[in-house]
C-alpha cells in the first residue's frame, strides 16, 4: 500500500468513526478508497434543516498534494453550489491556490456543512442566488426550503 493509500485509509477510518456532525461517510465500492458518498443533515436552524443531501468526495491520485473535489448530488439552493446536476461547490479551501497538503478530509467536510449555516455570498457560484441571499433573504430561505422539500427529503 503506498504512503498516499495508507493516509486515504487511516483519513476514512477517522471520518466513519467520529464523522463531522450530521454525516455518514461510506465507501460506494469498496475497492476503491478515492470516492466516498456522504449523506449530510441539513443543519438545524437553517433553511437546510430536515432535508437529507447526498455528496461525493473524490480524491485524486495526486492527493494530498492536490485537493479533493467535492459535489453536491442533491439539488440545492445555495449560491456557493451550481444550481444544476453537477453540485460543484464553491469553497476556500477546495481552491488550488489555498489547498495544503496538511489539510485533511474531516475538516473540508465540516467547512462544506458550516457553508450551510453561513453561505458566503461575496464568493458566489450562482450570482442570483447571492443577490437574494443579500438583498431578500426572506425569499431565499423559502427557495432554499423548496428545494429541500423537493429534492432533499429523507428517504429520496
Amino acid at each position: 500500500m503506498s504512503s498516499a493509500q495508507k493516509r486515504i485509509s487511516k483519513e476514512f477510518q477517522e471520518c466513519t468513526t467520529s464523522p463531522p456532525p450530521g454525516m455518514t461517510i461510506t465507501l460506494p465500492s469498496e475497492t476503491d478508497l478515492h470516492k466516498w458518498s456522504i449523506q449530510l443533515t441539513g443543519p438545524p436552524n437553517t433553511p437546510y434543516a430536515n432535508g437529507v443531501f447526498n455528496l461525493t468526495l473524490s480524491l485524486p491520485t495526486e492527493y494530498p498534494f492536490k485537493a479533493p473535489a467535492v459535489n453536491f448530488a442533491t439539488r440545492i439552493w445555495h449560491p456557493n453550489v451550481t444550481n444544476d446536476a453537477t453540485g460543484n461547490i464553491c469553497l476556500s479551501v477546495l481552491k488550488p491556490e489555498n489547498w495544503k497538503p496538511a489539510s485533511r478530509v474531516k475538516g473540508v467536510l465540516e467547512a462544506v456543512r458550516q457553508l450551510l449555516v453561513e453561505p458566503n455570498p461575496d464568493d458566489p457560484l450562482e450570482a442570483r442566488i447571492a443577490d437574494e441571499f443579500r438583498t431578500d433573504r426572506a425569499e431565499f430561505d423559502k427557495n432554499a426550503r423548496s428545494y429541500v422539500a423537493q429534492y432533499a427529503k429523507a428517504g429520496k
